[in-house]
């Protein structure tokens, strides 16, 4: 289907260094340090980006699941919580979403947020990540 492409240099070392991220397309070029990414500091970090994937992924997924079952969704969003731990390794990611889809019941939009979960690329490929949540919420 599709190749996409990112890319990062590290200057320095790891508490005093800095680097940029960026990808392929132009639209996103950003600044990460070690307290960017471990404290509190600005610039951005592999985890957020890692989450802004994930819920960009599973919001269009969710998107084609619904539209198969023959629903039309009005709106999707999904903010991913990607905790950062000890080792340092992912051990969670929460997704939280809410839909608008006209004419679908709750039932079917739950079997569809747990469809998507299992099986959208992104999730797939964070496979290793322990555990992964969703909380979804169906708006009238």
């Amino acid at each position: 289907m599709t190749i996409r492409k990112a890319e990062a240099t590290w200057l320095g070392t790891l508490r005093d260094g800095s680097g940029t991220m960026k990808v392929q397309s132009g639209y996103f070029e950003g600044p990460y340090t070690y307290a960017s990414r471990f404290e509190e500091a600005k610039g951005t970090n592999p985890e957020e980006l890692v989450g802004a994937a994930h819920a960009g992924c599973y919001s269009m997924f969710l998107s084609a699941l619904l539209t198969k079952a023959g629903f039309t969704p009005t709106h999707i969003h999904t903010k991913a919580t990607v905790h950062l731990e000890a080792g340092p390794t992912i051990t969670r990611i929460d997704l939280h979403t809410e839909a608008k889809v006209p004419g679908l019941d709750e039932a079917t939009f739950q079997e569809k947020v747990a469809e998507a979960k299992a099986n959208c690329p992104v999730s797939k490929a964070l496979a290793a990540v322990p555990n992964v949540t969703v909380v979804a919420k169906l708006h009238p």
